[in-house]
């Protein structure tokens, strides 16, 4: 079976394996009958009947059913829409019962019963608003409402998996009335299996989906990922919808998030075990992850109505995210205001979640509230219960499960070992889940991060850092800012080093030119970490003299007796949080934030790429400050993050063991220095200059581009290279401008030209300058040689002239590329039009894959594209002579060629069927009805198999649209 086909290789097993998991399988037709045509998005008669069934008394005739369901097809096309879909499918819509004159809760879904639901699946699901018309791959439906999209390609389409999220954001712009509905989106090309939340359609909401308890087949990843069960837990359970700074966003849970979640519920319905320790690495979603299992418990019947209390830093309680905890789906929240709010809370055996700090346990009495069924949550479970604190904590509650988060791993000091001690004990490894950085870097839910040393004369004073921050005994194993700050505040020397004006001044004016070079070419931003408050108010004004003073804000917090120079830099609430807000978008001011504290926890902002340190940190502070730059980011303006760095002037990562107190495992590859990229990057181009560049050098432009077309019609070898090539592209663009790149320009824009010929000439369907980051894009703007195929731009100038000259002069190979790619793109930019040319560029995809495979060789294939280029000419030449409309002389062309003796009187019988039933896009009856006129066109026509004839013809007018 050929691989190319992705129906037959990805679509139909993915249908088969669905069947086999437990669902239904409609057949489009039969889906588009239940769904009364192309303008709806559910299933009718499948819905009414499950709403009538799943709320006895409340929804109590088909009338009343479908006054909900037109309620439900009516959200908002928008993520406020969508948002409202899913609170009815958690069941948190009412309606008002007349005969018991209240308001009784929807229930769309029994996430309990999995059999008492309805599971469909259906393919080639058109939808049409009226002026768009969208048809994803396979949609699943659950009681009639489709939830899940999915977008399927060939296992060998180079860019497969890019392509299909593009026509996902298009089902998004095009479709939104069908995306309110739906909650995820998948995208399959056999083992490459991605899926996310619609609604957020950033590269870095994509999640790699990979079964861990089994192997990765590709029948193993779709059973395991649409198992009806499976599917029910995370519309009910896993998907969040967060409103920070006043805009929604949606998420759905990653793998590893899900895992630790049924974990920590499994600790809590243990008796036998009442301690649990989660270390998920920075960036992972930890938060998000506690207040899942914050919901579940207190969502959960078994738990008979539980206490779940959570211990927070003020950091996050400050966070828009905690205080509006109703926007994730929990109710009943109390915050605690004071100690005796708290002791009061606890007293009356108050039930329902319950946020604190830890330090309003301090002086708390023993044996406060007895009960079992009280669960902590502890946040940064490595700081929050050392010392007394925890003891009071623990002591307060004595008969309460406690599970500890930390995005950190547990240092190796007498406190780390405490901590395992205090939540651990249960484990033999000490956690109960576990996430590493290693692991969330190769799952792509953060990128790597890299450092440098700025030059040692902006450096700190060695031996006031070996003084005053080394050898601070207080210090080891710092798990807090404040504590941190606490110590560096003894620290007078060091600061005043730190802070005198000369250095001050030096140190902003490299940081503005790094700034210039470095980070605003790649269209990103930074933030600059001074010592202290008062540090950030003078490198502001430094700054300024080398930036617009636009570019950057400082953000601290402020203090009662601030004098002037600080008070001046004071923000309100609302001035923080546009600030914030404007920070994330890419092309918005500041581009650069001051800080010193704030902001470097808790703070998400994917732009930030580079961290400027001028202030000394270690252990989980450390950790918890880089991993500001390690968000994952991907825009359609070709910004594509690999990797954060770090630009440190105080001489921290000089000693990355002394930095990090921890076991080196749960470390390995958090940080790397500059120069392994180096290595790594000439290593590169040492391979490039062996293996690529020997084909092309010495040659004249044609010979080498022919060379280099014949070396890669192998598909493998195609793909070998644009791996190397990009690995390439990425290190370059995070190491110019440098020095040390200046032996392998010459090479690197060689590999890089020849990279955009071999790309442009095999995937005619991209648009290979747009995909090149931004300092790459750069290079091949001003530097291209072998430029012998057509710009997309060019191909909508081409007249007969110019087509016969492609098809007659310059090297046959690129002959060959340059005609399909005008081929493909004519039937791109004329398929609306003139849908009869849909069949032209499909069968030039098919020669030009023919001619890879070496089923056909260079003058055969030629032959065969000028064949095409002929019948297009033939075809233009008389449709321009037709009296026939668009539906017309697609048939009569189609008809034409299989050689139908009164093509064109058959198709004026046609064109009056297409006449009398404009509207069978959206109509299911006029479909049928049209179908039955065009097989009686038929008749007599000598067609060999009139069904499928008929089949291809429609389908041919559903992908040119209406």
């Amino acid at each position: 079976m050929s691989l190319r086909s992705e129906r037959r290789t990805v679509q139909n097993p993915l249908i088969c394996y669905a069947e086999e998991a437990g669902w239904i399988h409609l057949s489009p037709e039969e889906a588009k009958r239940l769904r009364r045509g192309v303008d709806s998005p559910i299933l009718w008669e499948v819905l009414i009947g499950q709403l009538q069934r799943l709320n006895p008394g409340v929804i109590d005739s088909p009338a009343r059913a479908e006054e909900v369901a037109r309620r439900l097809i009516r959200v908002p096309p928008s993520i406020e829409g969508n948002l409202e879909a899913w609170e009815y499918l958690r069941g948190l819509k009412t309606v008002f019962v007349p005969s018991e004159r209240r308001e009784r809760n929807l229930r769309l879904l029994d996430p309990d019963s999995v059999e008492a639901n309805a599971f469909h699946v259906t393919e080639e699901f058109e939808f049409s608003n009226g002026r768009y018309t969208i048809r994803p791959d396979v949609v699943f439906l659950v009681n009639g409402i489709p939830v899940i999209v999915v977008e399927a390609k060939s296992p060998i389409k180079a860019g497969g998996i890019a392509e299909a999220f593009d026509q996902i954001r298009r089902y998004h712009r095009e479709g939104p009335e069908l995306m309110a509905l739906v909650q995820l989106h998948a995208l399959i090309q056999l083992v490459r299996f991605f899926y996310g939340p619609t609604w957020n359609l950033s590269r870095r909401a994509l999640l790699n989906w990979r079964e861990e308890t089994a192997g990765e087949d590709f029948e193993t990843l779709v059973k395991a990922f649409i198992a009806p069960q499976r599917v029910l837990r995370v519309l009910t359970e896993y998907i969040i919808f967060v409103r920070r700074d006043n805009e929604l966003s949606k998420v759905v849970l990653r793998p590893h998030q899900m895992r630790a979640v049924e974990r920590v519920l499994g600790r809590c319905r243990d008796p036998e075990k009442r301690r649990g320790l989660v270390w998920h690495t920075q960036g992972a979603g930890k938060t998000y992850t506690m207040l899942t299992v914050a919901r579940m418990l207190l969502e959960d019947p078994y738990f008979r109505n539980p206490t779940v209390l959570m211990i927070v830093d003020r950091n996050e309680l400050e966070q828009q995210l905690f205080q509006n905890l109703e926007e994730v789906g929990l109710r009943h929240v109390e915050v605690a205001t004071s100690k005796r709010h708290l002791r009061e809370l606890l007293e009356r055996d108050t039930r329902g979640l319950i946020v604190s700090m830890i330090h309003k346990f301090d002086d708390m009495p023993a044996n406060l509230n007895l009960r079992k069924n009280i669960f902590v949550l502890v946040d940064e479970a490595h700081r929050s219960t050392g010392g007394d604190l925890g003891n009071y904590l623990m002591g307060a509650l004595p008969n309460a499960t406690f599970i500890g988060f930390t995005g950190t791993p547990i240092d190796r000091t007498a406190h780390g070992r405490s901590t395992f001690q205090t939540f651990g004990q249960d484990d033999p490894q000490g956690y109960l889940d576990k996430y590493s950085i290693r692991e969330s870097i190769e799952d792509g839910t953060t990128v790597p991060l890299h450092y440098t040393l700025a030059p040692n004369e902006l450096q700190a004073d060695r031996e006031a850092m070996e003084r005053e921050f080394w050898r601070e005994a207080a210090l080891e194993g710092v798990s807090d800012i404040e504590e941190l700050n606490r110590v560096l505040d003894r620290a007078v020397n060091l600061k005043t080093m730190l802070k005198s004006p000369e250095r001050l001044e030096r140190v902003a004016a490299f940081v503005a030119e790094h700034f210039r070079q470095f980070v605003e070419p790649m269209g990103y931003k930074a933030f600059l970490v001074a010592v202290d408050r008062e540090a950030c108010a003078l490198y502001k004004e430094a700054l300024d003299r080398y930036l617009p003073p636009e570019y950057s804000r400082v953000v601290i917090s402020p203090g009662y007796n601030d004098p002037p120079h600080l008070a001046r830099y004071h923000l309100s609430e609302d001035e923080e949080r546009m600030i914030r807000q404007a920070f994330r978008r890419p092309d918005e001011l500041p581009k650069i934030l001051i800080v010193t504290e704030k902001l470097l926890t808790g703070y998400d902002a994917p732009i930030l790429y580079c961290m400027y340190l001028d202030k000394p940190m270690r252990d989980h502070v450390l950790l918890q400050a880089i991993a500001r730059v390690n968000r994952p980011y991907e825009d359609e303006a070709g910004r594509r993050k690999t990797a954060g760095l770090i630009v440190d002037f105080v001489g921290i990562f000089s000693n990355l063991e002394r930095a990090l107190a921890f076991d080196s495992a749960d470390v390995v590859g958090v940080v790397q220095e500059l120069g392994v990229l180096k290595e790594r990057f000439a290593d590169l181009m040492d391979k490039g200059r062996q293996e690529y560049l020997p084909m092309v050098w010495g040659m004249k432009e044609d010979k080498a581009l022919e060379a280099a077309l014949e070396r890669f019609r192998d598909s493998e070898e195609r793909k070998a290279f644009y791996r190397l090539f990009r690995e390439l592209e990425e290190l370059y663009e995070i190491l110019s401008p440098d020095p040390f790149l200046r032996p392998f320009l010459e090479d690197y824009q060689a590999l890089a030209d020849l990279y955009r010929a071999v790309r442009s000439a095999y995937e005619p369907h991209v648009a290979v300058d747009k995909s090149f980051l931004r300092k790459t894009e750069e290079i091949v703007r001003k530097y291209t040689r072998l430029a012998a195929f057509l710009e997309p731009q060019e191909v909508h100038r081409l007249d007969a002239a110019a087509l016969a000259r492609l098809a007659e002069e310059g090297p046959e190979p690129v002959r060959i590329f340059n005609l399909v790619k005008v081929l493909y793109h004519l039937m791109e930019a004329e398929g609306a039009r003139a849908p009869y040319l849909l069949s032209i560029g499909e069968r030039a995809a098919q020669i030009l894959r023919e001619f890879e495979a070496r089923i056909r060789s260079t003058r055969e294939t030629l032959h065969a594209l000028r064949a095409l280029v002929d019948e297009y000419w033939e075809a233009e030449a008389e449709r321009t002579r037709s009296r026939l409309s668009r539906e017309g002389f697609t048939a009569f062309w189609l008809l034409k060629r299989e050689g139908v003796q009164d093509a064109e009187g058959i198709a004026r019988k046609i064109e009056e069927a297409f006449r009398r039933f404009p509207h069978w896009h959206r109509s299911e009856a006029q479909e049928r009805e049209l179908r039955l006129a065009l097989y009686r066109a038929l008749q007599g026509a000598g067609i060999r198999d009139p069904v499928d004839w008929v089949e291809k013809l429609l389908d041919t007018f559903r992908r040119a649209g209406p």
